[in-house]
């Protein structure tokens, strides 16, 4: 039988309000420690994509998220420093009042679309970010 090396599979979840302003968390740990990220991670073996993401949503930031889009796939085998990762993004919605740095996360905020360009970002999380307000704003 032939071995074959199988990527990580994650979600990120972009979780916004009625303003399109969302949620990041910084980071806790390398890679990309103090920078700003989606909150997301790693699929547990049995576990659904869509679980998986509000599952980390709620450890991340205390949110109890409704999914209510799939963005997109993003499968760029050098997107994660350790090691080949594929990520599945979502738009949720969720309770910014509750929101509070959990588990991996040092700090969290809300953000504008308009600081996008100021927010020092983790892995390919500026290109899911357009492309989660894009579809957040026409969907």
């Amino acid at each position: 039988m032939t071995k074959y090396k199988i990527p990580s599979l994650t979600t990120d979840i972009f979780i916004f309000d009625d303003e399109f302003n969302f949620i990041l968390i910084k980071r806790k740990n390398d890679p990309y420690k103090d920078c700003w990220a989606l909150p997301g991670g790693f699929v547990e073996y049995g576990e659904c994509v869509e679980t998986a993401a509000i599952r980390e949503a709620k450890e991340e930031t205390s949110i109890d998220v409704e999914l209510k889009d799939l963005v997109n796939v993003y499968s760029n085998p050098d997107r994660d420093p350790r090691g080949h990762t594929i990520t599945i993004a979502f738009t949720a919605k969720g309770d910014f009042t509750s929101r509070k740095a959990d588990s991996d996360a040092s700090d969290i905020n809300i953000f504008s679309p308009e600081e996008l360009g100021d927010i020092n970002l983790a892995f390919d999380h500026e290109q899911i970010i357009k492309d989660c307000l894009n579809k957040a704003k026409n969907g």
